[in-house]
């Protein structure tokens, strides 16, 4: 059987239109399909390949740690030089109240942990987030997800959550203090990358204090320099009680973490005992690639080429089919008039050689959000072609 075969026969599907793209192998931006097709990823796997595909440095800090040890022991138990070198660089990267860092293996892992936290150390049940919120799958990530389609199915989920509506400031009085935390992407990105607007963060943030509630900021998808600084809260004047992180921290390995001070991580060492645990988090070799990311981020001087890139994407990217384009750094979206428009020009570039994708709940609009390593020569050829499917799909469509 062919491989497509194995994949539909045996492997668990998500929808009943996979793309069906079978990959060889991948490197920087391009990944290369079993024929020799050639692809300029401009998704980033969904925002894990911040510094490209199989970087050199990400790959050596993989083979070096294979060669010492893999998995040791359950989370929290044994000293493991990839874990607290990493918890260190992480922590060195941020404002000094956010001292503790809590390894796991995910995004929703990293959401699962910081909700159980905000309730153990307040002592309070209920949880707020926005609608149109991605924090993940599992059942309490999918409890603070603001998209009822996705949920309705799956019910009863957890109790006590609310939800209010991203930029409303009138909103805000909803958070009391019954509420334990409110869980928030700074930039929201299966919404269709909705950035926060006359300073909605820091009247947020004020909020959160007034009441004693904690906030929870998911930079899952926009940290690790995806908006053009390291974290993107930097950007906004503010800082959480809780912060989450995964997909581009491990260079391509899974890896997630929350990120707390120490007085309120604390939380989970007595009454009782281990009061989150994993087996797997933290493991040694996704650490090692966690920080040769970190590092290669912050020594190639990633960040400070963002923003001009960001701006040539939207220079270049100009078509009466394009109604608007959004972005927060090297995370972009690209309205059109409908999915079914978008979609048709999806696959046609993927034929042509570059790979996007939509948005969950915003479906009418493109993802743009390549490696921030791709150059200015690169963009413009993937610019090109997208062009070349909007192009072709109206001729289609005339």
């Amino acid at each position: 059987m062919s491989m497509r075969q194995l994949f539909l026969k045996h492997q668990a599907q998500t929808s009943d239109f996979p793309l069906m793209i079978e990959i060889e192998r991948a490197e920087g931006v391009y990944m290369y399909g079993t024929e020799g097709q050639r692809y300029i990823d401009l998704i980033s796997g969904i925002g894990v390949s911040n510094v490209g595909h199989r970087h050199p440095r990400v790959l050596k800090a993989i083979h070096d740690q294979l060669d010492k040890y893999m998995h040791l022991m359950v989370y929290g138990e044994f000293v493991q030089a990839p874990q607290a070198k990493l918890a260190e660089a992480l922590t060195s990267t941020l404002p000094s109240h956010l001292n503790n860092v809590y390894l796991l293996n995910s995004g929703t892992e990293a959401v699962e942990g910081a909700l159980k936290l905000a309730k153990r150390y307040t002592g309070r049940t209920e949880l707020i987030s926005c609608r149109n919120a991605y924090h993940g799958s599992t059942q309490g990530a999918l409890s603070v997800n603001g998209s009822e389609s996705f949920k309705n199915a799956f019910r009863p989920l957890l109790p006590d959550v609310r939800h209010i509506h991203y930029n409303n400031i009138p909103d805000l009085q909803d958070i009391t203090i019954r509420t334990a935390a409110v869980i928030v992407e700074t930039v929201q990105g299966e919404a269709g990358l909705r950035t926060p607007e006359n300073d909605y963060l820091k009247h947020l943030r004020q909020r959160c204090t007034e009441v004693g509630a904690l906030l929870i900021l998911d930079e899952i998808q926009c940290g690790f320099g995806r908006t053009g600084t390291f974290w993107a809260f930097e950007q906004f004047g503010i800082e959480p009680d809780i912060l989450l992180c995964a997909k581009g921290m491990g260079g391509g390995m899974p890896i997630g973490a929350f990120i707390a001070p120490q007085e309120i991580m604390a939380a989970f060492k007595t009454d009782p005992i281990l009061g989150h645990c994993t087996t797997f988090g933290g493991h040694p070799v996704s650490c090692a690639a966690s920080l040769a990311t970190l590092q290669t981020i912050q020594e190639e001087n990633l960040l400070a080429g963002v923003a001009q890139k960001a701006q040539l994407f939207k220079q270049l990217l100009v078509h009466p089919r394009i109604k608007e384009i959004r972005n927060c750094g090297l995370m972009m979206a690209a309205e059109f008039e409908s999915f079914e428009v978008l979609k048709a020009v999806i696959d046609k570039a993927i034929l042509y050689g570059v790979l996007t994708d939509w948005f969950l709940f915003c479906d009418n609009s493109m993802r743009i959000a390549p490696p921030l390593t791709i150059t200015e020569e690169q963009i413009r050829e993937a610019c090109g072609i997208v062009l070349k499917a909007i192009d072709d799909v109206e001729k289609e469509i005339a």
